[in-house]
C-alpha cells in the first residue's frame, strides 16, 4: 500500500480522527493508530495530529502504508433474492436517505430465533463505493409500515437527533376491538418492562413505581363499526417498547391480532390473525433542509379488514418534500 491522501467530507464534520479511521479502516487497532500518529506518519493538512483530534470538511488526511491487519477480504455479494425483496420495500429515496414500507412479520434487527431481518438486508441498498445504509429507528416485528434508513453515518446522526428532540411526527393506524370511551385524547400511562429478551412483557405501571417510565400517546377515533371495532389514529409522544400496543390495551381496546397483549379479546373470529398496527406516516426534518412527509399504504391484511368493516382509508399521498422548516404536521 502506498501513501495516499483522503479528503474529509461534509458528512464527517467534527468526527474524531480515531473514529474516522475506524469507519474507513475498521481493522486498524487503536494502539497502531496512536503509534502512527506519534511517529508523524498520519497527518492532517500536513501537520502532526493526535488520535482524538476533531476533523473538519475539506481537510486532507495522510494515510501511510498500514499494517497487514487492515487488509480485509472483500465482502460477499448480497443475496439477490434479499436484494429484490428489500428493493420492493422502498417507497422513497434520495442521496441522503431511504424510506421502506416494512411488511408485518419481518423483524427490524436480529435476535434470538430471528434468521431474517431488515438490518441484514441493507447491503442490497448500498451504492457502489458508499457507506452501508443504516437503520435510524425500529418498529416491532409484527407492525407494518414506515422504516427510515440513512445512507451515511452523518445523516443517521442528524435523524437520530431529530427523533430524540421530538422533531418527528409519527402517525400509526390501528384497528382495535371495541370503542374508546372518549373519542380522542392523550394516554398518559407509565410503563414498565417485565423480564428480558424476546419473552419480555411491557405492562402499565403506577407513577413512582420502580422501573416505571413515562409514556404518552395521542389518539383519535377516525371511524367505528358500532361499538365492536374502531379505527384509531395514534401518535406516540414518547418512544417506549410496545407503547402503542399497551396503551390501546389500557384503554380497554386491544389491537386486533396482537400476539402478546389483549388476550383472547384481541383475536376475534372472522379476521386475519395478524397485528393490525401500521406505521402510516412519518414527518421528518430532511437533513438537507425542509421537511419530508412519507405515507405507507395499508398492508393486505389490514386492507381486507377495512373492507369488511366498511372503513375507507382513501388514497395514499405521494411523498412530499417541503422547503420550510416548521415542526411536524399535526
Amino acid at each position: 500500500m502506498k501513501v495516499s491522501n483522503r479528503i474529509v467530507t461534509e458528512d464527517e464534520a467534527d468526527l474524531r480522527l480515531d473514529r474516522w479511521f475506524r469507519r474507513h479502516y475498521p481493522n486498524l487497532t487503536q494502539g497502531a493508530l496512536q503509534k502512527l500518529c506519534r511517529k508523524g506518519q498520519i497527518r492532517v493538512d500536513g501537520g502532526r495530529v493526535q488520535s482524538n483530534a476533531r476533523l473538519a470538511p475539506g481537510q486532507s488526511v495522510r494515510i501511510p502504508p498500514l499494517p497487514d491487519m487492515t487488509r480485509q477480504a472483500p465482502l460477499p455479494p448480497p443475496d439477490p433474492m434479499l436484494v429484490r425483496e428489500i428493493e420492493k420495500m422502498v417507497i422513497y429515496q434520495d442521496d441522503h436517505l431511504l424510506v421502506l414500507d416494512k411488511p408485518s412479520g419481518l423483524a427490524t434487527q436480529g435476535g434470538p430465533g430471528i434468521t431474517k431481518h431488515v438490518d441484514m438486508m441493507l447491503d442490497g441498498l448500498r451504492k457502489e463505493d458508499e457507506d452501508r445504509p443504516r437503520l435510524v429507528h425500529r418498529i416491532d416485528r409484527d407492525t407494518s409500515g414506515i422504516l427510515l434508513i440513512a445512507r451515511t453515518p452523518g445523516v443517521a446522526a442528524k435523524l437520530a437527533a431529530a427523533f430524540r428532540g421530538r422533531d418527528v411526527g409519527k402517525t400509526y393506524w390501528a384497528i382495535v376491538v371495541g370503542r374508546p370511551a372518549q373519542a380522542s385524547g392523550i394516554i398518559d400511562q407509565p410503563l414498565a418492562k417485565i423480564g428480558a429478551g424476546g419473552a419480555a412483557l411491557v405492562v402499565a405501571a403506577s407513577r413512582g413505581e420502580e422501573d416505571a417510565v413515562s409514556a404518552k400517546s395521542e389518539y383519535e377515533t377516525i371511524d367505528s363499526a358500532g361499538k365492536k371495532f374502531s379505527w384509531l389514529g395514534l401518535s406516540p409522544l414518547t418512544g417506549r417498547t410496545h407503547q402503542l400496543r399497551v396503551h390501546c390495551e389500557s384503554l380497554g381496546t386491544p389491537i386486533v391480532g396482537d400476539p402478546r397483549y389483549g388476550g383472547k379479546t384481541a383475536h376475534p373470529e372472522g379476521f386475519i390473525d395478524k397485528l393490525h398496527l401500521h406505521a402510516r406516516q412519518l414527518d421528518i426534518p430532511h437533513p438537507a433542509g425542509g421537511r419530508l412527509i412519507v405515507t405507507a399504504p395499508l398492508p393486505p391484511h389490514m386492507r381486507e379488514t377495512f373492507r369488511s368493516l366498511g372503513f375507507v382509508p382513501g388514497d395514499t399521498p405521494a411523498p412530499k418534500r417541503s422547503k420550510g422548516s416548521r415542526g411536524p404536521a399535526k
